[in-house]
């Protein structure tokens, strides 16, 4: 006889029957040796993955190391192709046995401060680098705080300089510095959208004037530029093609006492680019399918320009190994995964979320079945008879999951790629590792999702 009260009893009841779908922590079932060991490999790569650049060039390293090669136009099952799009995106594919296409797609790109094309100014003798962020930033959080210099420079004779400056021990770093709040009581009035304005996200990068004396008045800019042509060998016309990113100092970290979490830069979105190129690099047999994986740029400030998922290059891609016509033949029969983070509840804002529609840090992947901002703006919805192949997937192979939204319907919102696969026809999701502190320089996951997330990508390309 159960005990408690009639609500209690139903209740409890109902999951004894499966119609309840509880959800608790992944860690109860975890096979923990595996989780640390995959969030090791997973920090190596976002401590050395910085910007999109380097995300690419890293997955081709890779991927060239597990058999991949340039298309030599003869696609046969088991073969390994890669391809890019100006070293910022690219697309990894293996040849299955029928034509069906599993495709997943993640963007490389992050929330950063690049250079603005004539950075370097003088101020209070003070060389500085003007910057303009790239995303959805909160301006706030990126000052007093250590930076990074990561990009390329390509100078007037075409010769190609590779820039990381401030990630080895001894190298200098750059910060913006914000203001005493002894003086502060002003700004201190402002909101926080406005505490912080575009044009204050400047880096200190000198201090020591010039010893030419050829009557300029600017010698502390001139210092600065003697260094960069001294070192590299650019001048400030150089600087005006560049293409130069500041990013937070350091290596990713272990996060709380019992080091289940990632602290780190630019998990939005390269947990799902580490997870995607894992599961496809990892797969030992001729697969079924078709296998895809597409890293993509510029997500973050609406997917357009070359690399974006707006322009054709998924489909010159399956073009090139299957014909124009066939490729949207196969795409519009393909299942998709646009592999995105989600916004985990954050226990000290609350308010800003539904709690019976959010997702929680270590309750396991996010499959979400539509993204977008109020209305569903902007977003692409998958289809219920999709959503539930998905469950299954992931329900077969014992992966944890769970679903919810992107906080109160309207608190605002966000997209991902999702839409702009749509457009091909096939069937699209979105799903991830749900993060705390999502676009800020230092966001936070755990690790078991991240496991989880590989694993549910894995299953996905397994799927006949």
């Amino acid at each position: 006889m159960l005990g408690g009260t009639f609500i209690e009893q139903f209740r409890r009841c109902c999951y004894l029957a499966g119609v309840e779908w509880e959800l608790k922590s992944s860690w109860d079932s975890a096979d923990k040796k595996k989780v640390m060991s995959f969030a090791e490999d997973y920090k190596k790569f976002l401590g050395k993955c910085k910007t999109e650049r380097e995300t690419v060039s890293w997955a081709v390293r890779q991927a060239k190391k597990k058999g991949f090669t340039e298309y030599d136009g003869k696609p046969s099952p088991g073969k390994k192709y890669y391809f890019t799009a100006g070293e910022k995106a690219a697309a990894f594919i293996v040849i299955g046995r029928r034509k069906e296409l599993r495709i997943a797609a993640a963007h490389a790109d992050s929330p950063r401060i690049d250079l603005k094309p004539r950075p370097v100014v003088e101020d209070s003798d003070l060389a500085l680098l003007k910057g303009h962020y790239y995303g959805g930033i909160k301006k706030y959080q990126w000052v007093n705080h250590p930076l990074a210099m990561h990009g390329v420079v390509f100078k007037q004779d075409g010769k190609r300089v590779d820039i990381i400056i401030g990630e080895k021990q001894g190298d200098p770093v750059f910060v913006i510095p914000d203001l005493l709040p002894h003086l502060a009581a002003k700004q201190m009035k402002k909101t926080a959208e406005e505490v912080i304005e575009g044009e204050a996200l400047a880096v200190l990068a000198g201090n020591t004037p010039s010893r030419r004396k050829n009557g300029s008045k600017k010698r502390f800019k001139l210092g600065l530029l003697e260094i960069l042509n001294k070192k590299y060998g650019i001048t400030e016309e150089d600087l005006t093609s560049a293409e130069l990113e500041l990013v937070p100092a350091g290596p990713p970290a272990d996060l709380g006492l019992d080091n289940s979490m990632v602290l780190g830069y630019g998990q939005d979105d390269r947990s799902s680019c580490y997870a995607v190129l894992r599961a496809l690099f990892d797969y030992k047999t001729v697969p079924q399918n078709t296998l895809a994986v597409f890293l993509l740029d510029r997500e973050e400030i609406g997917s357009v320009g070359k690399g974006g998922a707006s322009t054709s290059f998924l489909e010159n891609v399956f073009a090139k190994v299957c014909g124009l016509e066939n490729a949207k033949r196969l795409l519009e029969d393909s299942k998709m995964i646009s592999a995105d983070v989600g916004a985990a509840l954050n226990p000290l804002y609350k308010d800003a979320y539904d709690p019976s529609n959010a997702t929680y840090l270590g309750r396991g992947v996010g499959v979400f079945k539509y993204t977008g901002r109020k209305g569903k703006y902007d977003s692409s919805e998958a289809t219920a008879e999709y959503f539930a192949w998905i469950r299954n997937v992931l329900n077969k192979a014992g992966i944890p999951w769970q679903t919810g939204e992107l906080g109160k319907v309207d608190l605002g919102g966000g997209g991902t790629v999702a839409a702009f696969l749509a457009k091909h026809g096939g069937d699209v999701i979105d799903m991830g590792v749900c993060l705390l502190s999502m676009h800020s320089p230092a966001e936070v996951s755990s690790k078991i999702d991240l496991y989880n997330m590989y694993r549910a990508i894995t299953s996905f390309f397994k799927e006949k």
